[in-house]
């Protein structure tokens, strides 16, 4: 599982063909990619990660607090993509990726494992397999991956 996780000063996602528009001030926006053989054990290892990692300043401008300790909230995005391979030719190739069903069951896991860490109101999630507008608004920058393997 891989995680691109962006400290943002406020992030978005819309998708017009289900009237929907989701919106977070301070906090993470989470680009998820599960692959193949991925299992609720990395699910909850890389939602427990993103919810602690220490990315935001304390008052000595240090990076010391993670977004539970400042407050925030996660927006968390469905990316297949991240498992793209671009070794070969100029077309990726996506077959580290999970298949639909399995990635959806996982993707729906992690968010519910960030609720447990962060409270459901702090979580807003797309929806998984649309098309979708991503607004972020990269506080920083800083930008981490995270990976369960």
């Amino acid at each position: 599982m891989r995680a691109l996780v962006q400290r943002v000063s406020k992030g978005g996602v819309k998708v017009e063909s289900h009237n929907y528009n989701e919106r977070i001030e301070k906090g993470l926006v989470v680009l998820l990619g599960v692959t193949n053989d991925d299992t609720i054990k990395e699910a909850d290892f890389v939602a427990d990660k993103c919810c602690n990692l220490r990315i935001f300043s304390d008052e000595e401008d240090k990076m010391n607090l993670s977004v539970k300790d400042v407050n925030g909230e996660m927006l968390i995005i469905s990316q297949f993509t991240l498992y793209g391979d671009a070794k070969k030719g100029n077309r990726p190739n996506f077959t580290n990726a999970a298949k639909p069903d399995k990635a959806e069951e996982l993707y729906e896991y992690f968010i519910s494992r960030v609720e447990q860490n962060l409270g459901a109101e702090k979580v807003k999630k797309g929806i998984f397999g649309g098309m979708m507008e991503v607004e972020i608004i990269n506080d920083g920058p800083v930008t981490i991956l995270v990976e369960s393997k």
